[in-house]
């Protein structure tokens, strides 16, 4: 449990930043969020702003001056800031580089500049790219297939280079598809699960793309979480400048998540069990499969699975139709 510490989060405003802040001020931290609300939103960040504890700074990573206001004074910085989405990255790879790279640099050597105790970072699965072996194995990747993918690939390197010229320790955690409570349904780059639970909470036929069989690693929020409270708090030398898989360790494809959301929906409104989804192209970037091999972060920071896909699955399903109900 951390607690007692000064605290950035940037992206707060977003949906696992958010779920971060939340948790953060529960075991009484001062946060401090940085958010330009391009993506994330106010509403989100609406139950922390009478907390003493909590100070939001709006404004932009690509920004330098905001980077070094909020990095003033505070022990760790979580980065959660980007842009996300592989096919927004395709559409302007232009923006998703500037962002996520230019973005980063800027944060991290605020963070070296204003002397942050560490910087723990969002990494994320695509980096793994065209590499076909499974498990995925965080020593061993492959090329990246989007331009989302090569700036968090980028990130890593840039994080294990500031570690080697400025002395800053930094913990880069890859992300496997994750979901559950605040990530929103709406918007084009929206993830699949709320869209698949939006669609069918209102009677409709969500679109897989492709035959459906392409898996994922889906990943509960809690399980995030968990590994951000690790890496703060992990006193392991050799746990510390290491980037790791964040994510249960079991795979469902498409159509088994589909099956698995109707079922849960389905107990609120007996009417979605009777709901089919339809099939579309597959999406250009797409990794076909993603499984992770989660032995690392569990000899190192003693990560535990918190929360199962099923398990995970039905607290999101109850999240969104309360949401919409």
């Amino acid at each position: 449990m951390l607690t007692g510490k000064k605290v950035l989060v940037t992206g707060g405003a977003g949906f696992i930043g958010s779920n971060l802040v939340e948790l953060l001020l529960d075991q009484h931290n001062k946060v401090t969020v940085l958010d330009n609300f391009a993506t994330g939103k106010r509403e989100n960040l609406r139950p922390f702003a009478a907390n003493p504890d909590f100070k939001l700074i709006e404004g932009d990573i690509r920004d330098y001056d905001s980077c070094l206001a909020a990095a003033q004074g505070q022990d760790f910085i979580l980065h959660e800031a980007a842009l996300g989405s592989v096919p927004r990255s395709i559409k302007d790879p232009a923006t998703s580089t500037d962002v996520n790279i230019g973005g980063f640099v800027k944060m991290l050597f605020a963070a070296v500049e204003c002397k942050v105790k560490r910087f723990v970072y969002a990494a994320s699965s695509s980096t793994y790219g065209d590499s076909a072996a499974l498990p995925k194995v965080e020593e061993n990747i492959g090329k990246p297939l989007s331009p989302y993918a090569i700036t968090k690939y980028v990130n890593e390197l840039y994080a294990e280079n500031f570690h080697k010229l400025y002395g800053i320790d930094c913990i880069g955690l890859r992300y496997f598809n994750v979901f559950g409570r605040r990530q929103s349904p709406d918007g084009a780059y929206a993830a699949v699960i709320p869209q698949f639970a939006a669609a069918l909470i209102s009677r409709k036929s969500p679109v897989i793309n492709g035959d459906g069989t392409y898996s994922r690693d889906f990943t509960y929020i809690d399980n995030v979480l968990s590994a951000n409270l690790l890496a703060l708090e992990t006193e392991n030398p050799a746990a510390l400048n290491q980037v790791y898989n964040v994510a249960c360790g079991s795979a469902a494809d498409l159509n088994e998540l589909f099956a698995e959301l109707r079922t849960n929906l389905g107990k609120f409104d007996p009417e979605i069990l009777k709901i089919e989804a339809v099939h579309g192209p597959d999406r250009p970037g797409d990794i076909p499969h993603s499984l992770a091999d989660i032995s690392k972060i569990e000899k190192l920071l003693d990560y535990k699975v918190k929360v199962p896909f099923a398990e995970g699955i039905r607290l999101a399903a109850e999240f969104y139709w309360h949401r919409n109900n």
